[in-house]
């Protein structure tokens, strides 16, 4: 990409379309377009035609996606599969239509198969079942990706895919029952602090293992890609460390200050055992993350306690 290249990033109020905005203008990028969700919903087809025809980028990042957590992906499977898949294949074929000249799609390591080898390699996708729990959700991301690589190797596109670890930082969602773990966590501690609460009760048994990757780091493997890869194959991004989640609550509550006792609801869903990308193949193209765990959830805290609004979302 050059500077003055026509890039659109969408879903740029998002936690990554947001970082890779920053990530964008920190490179020196100048010609960055976006819409929000009022000025283009990206589940109408005619709509986003007439974008692209308008606009024509020369370079897409697709990060516009419905997230949520374990709740939310349990409660509303229908709606997280028909969004993505509406809103993404929307994006893809405009740009293929309208001669873009590379797209990076944004995905999840949740396409991978529940009792995936750990670390997980680009290579086991699709050869065994997903985890119910988010199985709606990793379909149309996985739906996406394949999209991409068909349309490669029909088309002579290029079209690239990403697959992040769990993410976190600036402009997290944390929302008391759509968000995920450590954002979830961030909220609970700090209003147990500020309420004077003896404990929080966190959900399962704190066994399950997981992977963070700060989204500043992950926005700058994206434009590195973008700019370094060419390729069908996805690229996973993470860090290559994990750490269980009864270690992630008790990382939290020390950096927001919690002094409380940490209860466990066994009740609760554990989800995947075990969730660790292997990233040699980002390692091979020559990148590798920056941030540390603790820098980045207290980051994190500080974004979160200069936004008090975010924690209604």
């Amino acid at each position: 990409m050059f500077p003055e290249d026509k890039i659109y990033v969408a879903g740029h109020r998002g936690m990554v379309g947001s970082a890779i905005v920053r990530e964008l203008k920190r490179q020196g990028y100048t010609n960055i377009i976006t819409r929000s969700h009022a000025e283009l919903d990206l589940t109408n087809q005619l709509a986003v035609n007439a974008f692209f025809e308008v606009e024509r980028p020369d370079y897409v990042f697709l990060a516009a996606a419905k997230v949520g957590g374990i709740i939310a992906n349990s409660k509303s499977p229908a709606d997280f599969m028909y969004e993505n898949m509406m809103l993404e294949m929307n994006v893809i074929n405009a740009a293929w239509r309208n001669d873009v000249k590379k797209l990076e799609f944004l995905g999840s390591s949740c396409i991978y198969p529940r009792m995936a080898p750990q670390p997980m390699p680009e290579s086991c996708l699709l050869t065994s079942s997903l985890e119910s729990t988010n199985e709606a959700y990793a379909l149309a991301k996985i739906s996406g990706l394949k999209y991409c690589e068909y349309l490669n190797r029909q088309y002579g596109t290029d079209f690239i895919s990403v697959m992040p670890t769990n993410l976190y930082g600036p402009n997290d969602n944390y929302h008391p029952e759509h968000s995920h773990v450590l954002p979830a966590l961030i909220r609970r501690f700090h209003e147990a602090k500020i309420n004077g609460v003896s404990s929080v009760t966190c959900w399962g048994d704190g066994s399950p293992l997981r992977e963070f990757l700060y989204v500043d780091d992950l926005a700058n493997l994206c434009v590195f890609l973008m700019n370094n890869y060419s390729g069908n194959e996805t690229v996973n991004a993470g860090t290559g460390k994990e750490l269980s989640i009864k270690d992630l609550t008790e990382l939290v509550a020390k950096v927001v200050g919690f002094e409380g006792e940490i209860k466990w609801d066994t009740s609760r869903p554990n989800g995947t055992p075990r969730k660790l990308l292997d990233v040699s193949k980002a390692t091979a193209l020559g990148w590798t993350y920056s941030t540390e765990l603790a820098d980045g959830i207290r980051l994190a805290y500080q974004d979160f306690l200069n936004n008090p609004m975010r924690a209604e979302r």
